[in-house]
């Protein structure tokens, strides 16, 4: 079992993402903002990162917590919408390990998780 973290604005969404992730086997934990991101990286293993909106400072967010020593050793998983190809390249420049489209992470988000979590 794995202690992910979602870093996304959107509770919907994050509230499926928890749901799924915690249906397989993982203990999942939605964080709004840079402050509850930081409050909660203690025992992560994985950050998931919402990108369909605010490319830019979500990626400063996971950047300046890996830079305060708050996430070493913690891979991070991004999500972006498909009509915004930009972001994923965005995504991946700041360090995220893997970006896939929103409508793939809906799909799959336990197997995307595990397979990250496997490398």
């Amino acid at each position: 079992m794995a202690r992910i973290l979602v870093l996304t604005p959107d509770l919907l969404f994050g509230s499926g993402l928890l749901g799924a992730l915690v249906a397989g086997g993982h203990s999942a934990i939605l964080c709004s903002d840079a402050d509850a991101l930081a409050a909660e990286a203690s025992g992560a293993s994985l950050v998931i990162v919402d990108l369909t909106d605010s490319v830019e400072e979500r990626s400063a967010i996971l950047t300046e917590a890996r830079d305060a020593g708050l996430l070493d050793g913690v891979k991070a998983l991004g999500y972006y919408s498909h009509v915004d190809p930009e972001s994923r390249d965005l995504g991946l420049k700041a360090g995220i390990e893997q970006v896939v489209p929103r409508s793939r992470m809906h799909r799959e988000p336990t197997a995307l998780v595990d397979a990250l979590l496997a490398d």
